[in-house]
């Protein structure tokens, strides 16, 4: 099963399993982080910065911030707060069938869980003109 943001991100053991049921899937990284730090964080609202690519990772949906720091992301809701720099929401493109590239990678060990997008220039994989 390859980990998507409403199935990393669960309410602490001393809170009701579903206490964070109405919160869309982007802000549960926002509220699991506020949890472990003792910390609120202030969300904007409405602003979408750039389209940063989704990609997995070791069996989890992640996106990258430009402050180098990632999150685990999910299709459900495709953006992204930063909770370590906190520049604002970014869209996160996904494949247009993220079902169809878990189903492909599942039964794989989750080391070699990863995947991504054609267009991501910062695929590690991806061909280059240097020699």
């Amino acid at each position: 099963m390859i980990l998507r943001a409403e199935t990393f991100y669960l309410p602490p053991p001393y809170l009701p399993a579903d206490a964070w049921a109405l919160e869309p899937p982007a802000m549960l990284a926002v509220r699991w982080y506020e949890e472990r730090m003792q910390r609120r964080i202030v969300v904007g609202e409405g602003v979408l910065l750039e389209t940063v690519y989704a990609q997995i990772n070791h069996g989890r949906w992640i996106a990258n911030c430009a402050c180098h720091s990632a999150q685990i992301v999910s299709p459900a809701d495709p953006r992204m707060w930063c909770v370590e720099c906190g520049t604002g929401w970014w869209q996160v493109a996904f494949p247009p069938d993220p079902a169809a590239v878990e189903e492909a990678l599942d039964g794989l060990p989750r080391a070699e869980q990863n995947w991504w997008a054609a267009e991501d220039e910062t695929d590690p994989t991806r061909p280059t003109l240097e020699v």
